[in-house]
């Protein structure tokens, strides 16, 4: 009898994904997810440590005479001291490191390893449970129009990161595709499942997507696409199969 060939597996809980980031805010949607990745990609599962007390979050409130909106106290309660899913390449400020943008009104809770970006929240958003999240890049003459949007929520921004850290977290394990003009290269674009997760900007260039196939997952940034397995085995896979399409 010829056996049905098996989905890839994905390893990723797409349905709280889904629910994440679709149209009626979901934040406890965001959170499962991320536990499920840090359960499924990381080297331990997220456990009731891992995250700043609140106390801590109502010294950086007080400090900085600012509310600290829900999602935000929710992320760093839950993950605020996992380096490894937050800090391989930029980095996710401590509580005490909160700072605000004075002069364009943004609270930053997150730069870019080089200080070559920031991302925000808006002071007028604050009072939101889980607001919009904004990004500037470190241009050489600032004005009060660099801070742009970037997520539309908190709790999905988190996603973002826990998904783009991991690109970084084993250099084993990852690597770059290059695309042509229109995307993705035709064999990547073939095989790989788009995630349920919005277009957004990153690195001054619009229209970031994410995808996954088979222990995969793969940002394309439409000028370079990174990619990082969770296993060598399916790093393996991956690689065979770019061979076999070469020879084609």
């Amino acid at each position: 009898m010829t056996q049905e060939p098996q989905p890839p597996n994905l390893a990723l809980d797409l349905d709280a994904l889904s629910a994440a980031v679709g149209e009626q805010p979901d934040r406890e949607a965001a959170w499962r997810f991320i536990r499920a990745f840090a359960r499924d990609w990381s080297q331990r599962p997220l456990t009731g440590t891992d995250g700043y007390a609140p106390a801590e979050l109502d010294t950086a409130q007080a400090r900085l005479g600012l509310p600290l909106p829900t999602a935000l106290r929710e992320a760093y309660q839950l993950l605020g001291h996992r380096t490894d899913l937050t800090d391989n390449q930029d980095v996710l400020l401590a509580p005490q490191d909160l700072y605000l943008d004075e002069d364009r009104g943004v609270l930053v809770f997150r730069v870019e390893n080089q200080s070559c970006a920031y991302w925000g929240i808006r002071v007028s958003d604050l009072d939101q449970d889980d607001p919009p999240v904004v990004a500037r890049a470190d241009l050489i003459r600032p004005t009060t129009e660099d801070w742009t949007a970037w997520l539309g929520r908190v709790s999905v921004a988190f996603v973002e990161i826990v998904l783009s850290e991991a690109l970084c977290a084993d250099e084993d394990l990852m690597g770059w595709v290059t695309p042509d003009d229109a995307g993705l290269p035709e064999n990547i674009a073939g095989t790989f499942q788009r995630l349920p997760f919005p277009e957004y900007p990153i690195s001054q260039q619009p229209g970031s997507r994410w995808y996954a196939h088979d222990e995969i997952i793969l940002r394309d940034d439409r000028q370079t696409a990174l990619f990082r397995a969770r296993t060598e085995a399916a790093l393996d896979r991956f690689d065979g199969e770019d061979e076999e399409d070469e020879e084609d």
